[in-house]
């Protein structure tokens, strides 16, 4: 599990391209949180990282946003206006499983018993006037890429020059 603070939303983008940089094709996120949260915000900064120069909204009222940049195919859901979770059968979800195709879940519980397990778990809480996101890994997968996000923090972290004093 990785845990970090955001103090802003642009801490909150920059989390998202945090993430873009070790996202493995075919990876299953769910995102989870309270309204206002920070979810598509990740969501924002994650996208724009690999190369999305478009507006990105919340999918609240259509429920699945699609975004096809530089190679990759992602899936923006949000389920919060979800009636019943066999819906996401007539919406294509199944068509969106194929191994390659990223897909980014808010409100991951109001599709349960239809959604594929997710690889990372993302729950995002406020903490003051910021947040605090968790990331939890639900497969092999997940925890691969917990490894090269915890790599890459690592690495930054001995790049940065020590406090002055």
């Amino acid at each position: 599990m990785l845990e970090r603070t955001l103090d802003s939303q642009a801490a909150t983008e920059a989390c998202g391209a945090w993430l873009a940089a070790a996202l493995p094709p075919g990876c299953v996120i769910y995102l989870s949180g309270e309204l206002g949260a920070g979810k598509t915000t990740l969501v924002r900064g994650l996208l724009h990282a690999l190369g999305h120069a478009g507006t990105v909204k919340s999918p609240t009222y259509t429920l699945v946003e699609p975004y096809h940049v530089a190679g990759w195919r992602l899936f923006h859901w949000d389920l919060y206006r979800l009636a019943d979770p066999e819906e996401l059968e007539f919406l294509g979800l199944r068509e969106q499983l194929d191994g390659a195709a990223v897909l980014l879940i808010e409100w991951p519980e109001r599709g349960q018993g239809q959604l594929p397990a997710a690889d990372l778990e993302i729950a995002l809480r406020y903490d003051g006037e910021g947040r605090v996101c968790r990331m939890k890994a639900g497969s092999p997968t997940g925890q691969a890429l917990l490894a090269r996000l915890a790599d890459r923090e690592a690495a930054v972290s001995t790049l940065s020059p020590p406090p002055e004093r």
